[in-house]
């Protein structure tokens, strides 16, 4: 029995089959099933009982499991006891924003990476929210407003947004003065969201319509670029568009509430270490993006 089977078994138990497992571990379905049949010749009992459906734990993996996964775990943090002070190892998998993540945040994971060349870095962009436990991540960034859930966030910064639209939509439309205003207009929208404007210090939520629909903030820069609409979306995404005044802000009287970048992880008493590294680093890049936002162009 060897480590590489346990980490194979934790890893189709969690991931509810081989196909979705081995996707995890970056190997081929014929390696990770040659893993599993290994460890149940020598254990001399079936783990999992195996369909077309996907893979289910036995009454006997159901124990074993648990007894493999600590094994696992125990083994990582005993890797990084005798590693250089700090050093990382083992594996991080991590859900990000497609919006924001190959432009924000991968350079962050880069920097990780580069700093504990013996941790192996593995990053979804989506901006589905996925379920952490289901699909094995040990944690994810979420931006905005978080909805509520059993998952433990960390607040890493804050993001600011603006409903904007294109100079052309604005002549061709005129501007709404008001929230409730934007019930006259089109809405670039994800999906059925409600959006939420500050009235002095209440907060005015409406819920616009709109016809161009898309699940990626990207390309709903996109769209309003090209006058379809008024869109509501974080500064980040657009700001080149705001500087060259392609788009321009729309209900300055009525600021969007901030909202926040998050790293949420699945519950448990403490966080691993590879997680709280990530999380100082990621808080280190939202400071510095403030700092630099703060300090006068010359």
């Amino acid at each position: 029995m060897n480590i590489e089977e346990l980490q194979t078994f934790v890893e189709v138990a969690d991931a509810g089959g081989i196909s979705p497992a081995a996707q995890r571990l970056g190997s081929s379905k014929s390696n990770v099933s040659r893993r599993l049949f290994r460890l149940e010749a020598e254990l001399g009992v079936q783990l999992l009982s195996r369909s077309t459906r996907g893979a289910a734990l036995t009454e006997a993996g159901i124990t074993f499991r648990d007894y493999a996964a600590r094994i696992c775990a125990e083994l990582d943090q005993a890797k990084e006891t005798i590693l250089p002070a700090g050093a990382l190892c083992g594996r991080l998998r991590v859900s990000a924003p497609l919006s924001f993540g190959p432009t924000h945040f991968a350079p962050v994971f880069a920097e990780m990476a580069r700093r504990h060349p013996q941790l192996q870095i593995q990053t979804c962009y989506t901006d589905h929210v996925v379920d952490l436990i289901a699909q094995g991540y040990d944690c994810a960034i979420r931006v905005g407003y978080l909805r509520d859930s059993n998952l433990i966030a960390r607040r890493i910064g804050p993001i600011h947004g603006t409903a904007v639209a294109s100079p052309d939509y604005i002549k061709a439309h005129g501007a709404p003065e008001t929230p409730e205003d934007l019930l006259n207009h089109e809405a670039l929208m994800q999906g059925t969201e409600s959006w939420k404007f500050m009235d002095g210090k209440k907060i005015v939520t409406v819920n616009p319509q709109g016809r161009f629909k898309a699940d990626n903030g990207t390309a709903l820069v996109a769209a309003a670029v090209a006058g379809l609409g008024v869109a509501y979306l974080p500064n980040g995404l657009m700001q080149e568009h705001l500087d060259s005044g392609t788009l321009v802000p729309v209900l300055k009287a009525y600021p969007i509430p901030p909202a926040g970048a998050y790293v949420v992880r699945p519950p448990g008493q403490h966080p691993a270490r590879k997680i709280r590294v990530l999380t100082e680093l990621l808080i280190e890049y939202f400071d510095k993006m403030h700092n630099d936002a703060d300090t006068p162009k010359t």
